[in-house]
């Protein structure tokens, strides 16, 4: 039975959302609050199983998918501003019928103007006329249901069974952890009329953001420009996120700057960047309270489509990727392809390879897409330069953004902590992290060789046909991306690579490659020295069929203005506007 979704259902019907902006504030929140249609709508909400397939399945079933973050969020709504809370709920109502969800979305507009908005939603009720029933219901809670009614975080949930034996010597417990979030593809973000982020921060009263150095070089006014058009105090930290600021010294300044702001801990930090202040600030916000809220806004394809929703928050350490780093999903994550228009193509063709990663070992026709739009998903920017918004290649990026997305995060999402390496998102990265920094190439070109490679070895061990793997690799080189660089005839260091890799991955190879056809996954777990070796020789013999012998183009960090990774040791550079040393606060 679709109890949540009924339950909406009947409160829409029931309650006149007409009457909301001919009445005063306390008037409405005393009266809805002590209505048995509200009552039940409460109790379904505090209910609803968030974390469970069937929800899912039941607002998909109800076409209402755009509100699942907001109940999901509601069943801790005891806690919750009355401000946030009608934000939440003119979202939730919005989705079943678009009339009433606007009067709400008006009432809770009023809200956040008044004086009422900052007040607890439990609070109110235990001073309203039915203060009793909701007094016996916050006990209740408070035994059955802690979440409801006390959460640290609003997105997690977390339960655990214990036995032991009589004489409590032994004692066996199993902990469980659930967390949800969202992911978005979003136009314009930061336009005023664009109210995404407005609705998050609105409630909170300030927003605190991490913005990568070069995207506040355009896009910086824009920012303050809109979060001071919703009155919304914005404490904008600038921090520079090149590959070699991507070091431990970096999460420390920013847990620096968290507690000279006093972050809160259901506060979401916004990140606005690329793929390194993703990595670092998911890391810091990890760290920070063990677990602090954070949304994600990525300028970039690598971001967008991988780094950006990712659970798996990082940094570099001694010379290797990514080998300091925590399991911490944003709450939200916004991939916008307006930023795009700005980026050099040496960005947009890195980032590319992150999707041509999925397509190639999760999404055929994500592989098709791709192979459709070509060179084009360069030159105009993912459809955002010299086209319109309904022009084919426009309609197209949309399509190969979501596919990507829905792909990836079906893989990752899916195996959130790494307890196996099934991991069809990995494919590509064997190798290439152990070259990738030495060569000093950038990571969608080191992905590239080694996805090339991989499709190699796929068709090298029988899973795909010579004309399977020349389709992977043809396409790869559309884009101007790497199939090889020098620095696999390093055999010491495609070994440790391994070594290393072996070591990440519980003693398993388990490298990712296409398997029985373009678009699935099987995962390659024996390859000795020597067929290492063999395997390189003869790949290079292939790459030299390709256009410049399958060397990429703009292949080096150097190539599109980064310090070059392999000849910079951990250095940090953090910087701000000129305004104060640490912190811009904008009113």
């Amino acid at each position: 039975m679709a109890k949540t979704t009924s339950a909406v259902k009947a409160f829409i019907a029931q309650y006149d959302s007409e009457t909301l902006a001919s009445q005063p504030l306390d008037n409405v929140v005393e009266s809805l609050c002590s209505s048995e249609v509200f009552k039940t709508l409460l109790l379904a909400l505090i209910d609803s199983p968030a974390f469970s397939d069937q929800l899912g399945q039941e607002f998909a079933e109800a076409d209402a998918v755009k509100a699942l973050s907001a109940c999901r969020s509601l069943r801790s709504c005891l806690n919750f501003t009355l401000g946030r809370f009608f934000s939440l709920f003119a979202e939730l109502v919005m989705a079943f019928d678009e009339k009433a969800g606007a009067n709400w979305y008006e009432f809770s507009n009023r809200m956040h103007r008044g004086n009422l908005g900052g007040n607890k939603l439990l609070e109110v009720l235990l001073r309203g006329s039915d203060s009793d029933y909701y007094q016996k219901l916050a006990a209740h809670l408070t035994e059955k249901n802690p979440h409801a009614i006390y959460p640290t975080s609003s997105y997690r949930e977390s339960a655990a069974h214990v036995v032991s034996t009589d004489d409590d010597q032994v004692i066996e417990a199993v902990m469980t952890s659930k967390t949800f979030t969202s992911v978005r593809v979003l136009e314009n973000s930061l336009d005023t009329n664009e109210m995404v982020l407005r609705d998050l921060y609105i409630a909170h009263g300030r927003c605190i953001c991490l913005v990568d150095q070069n995207v506040e070089k355009y896009y910086g006014e824009q920012i303050e420009h809109y979060f001071e058009h919703h009155n919304i105090k914005l404490d904008k930290l600038v921090y520079r996120a090149m590959e070699v600021d991507k070091g431990i010294h970096t999460v420390e300044r920013m847990l620096g700057d968290f507690k000279m702001l006093g972050v809160s801990r259901n506060e979401p930090v916004l990140i606005v960047g690329g793929g390194v202040l993703t990595d670092t600030g998911g890391l810091a916000c990890a760290l920070y309270h063990r677990n602090t809220p954070y949304v994600m806004l990525s300028t970039s394809i690598v971001a967008g489509i991988d780094a950006g929703p990712s659970p798996r928050t990082c940094c570099d350490g001694f010379g290797y990727k990514n080998l300091f780093g925590a399991y911490h999903a944003p709450v939200l994550s916004l991939t916008d392809r307006s930023f795009f228009k700005t980026l050099r193509e040496g960005w947009l063709r890195h980032g590319i390879a992150e999707i041509i990663k999925m397509a190639t070992v999760k999404n055929l026709a994500l592989f098709e897409c791709l192979e459709e739009a070509g060179a084009e998903l360069i030159t105009t920017r993912f459809g955002t330069l010299n086209c319109e918004p309904g022009d084919r290649i426009s309609k197209l990026s949309q399509k190969i953004l979501g596919a990507a997305l829905r792909s990836y995060v079906e893989a990752e999402y899916d195996n959130l902590y790494e307890t196996h390496q099934c991991r069809p998102h990995a494919y590509g990265h064997t190798w290439s992290p152990g070259f990738e920094i030495e060569a000093g190439l950038l990571h969608g070109h080191a992905v590239a060789i080694g996805m090339g490679f991989g499709a190699f070895l796929s068709h090298r061990t029988g899973w795909i046909t010579e004309a399977e793997m020349h389709r992977i690799l043809r396409l790869i080189s559309s884009f101007d991306l790497s199939l090889w660089h020098d620095v696999l005839l390093n055999k010491r260091t495609l070994w440790d690579a391994q070594e290393k890799i072996v070591q990440k991955r519980g003693r398993n190879l388990a490298a990712p490659l296409p398997r029985n056809e373009i678009g699935k996954c099987g995962y390659l777990n024996a390859l000795t020295q020597v067929e290492l070796y063999e395997a390189i020789a003869d790949y290079q013999k292939i790459c030299a069929d390709y256009p410049r012998q399958g060397r990429g183009v703009d292949p080096l960090c150097s190539d599109v203005g980064l310090e070059d990774p392999s000849t910079v040791g951990d250095t940090v550079t953090r910087t701000a506007a000129p305004a104060h040393p640490e912190v811009v606060p904008v009113s």
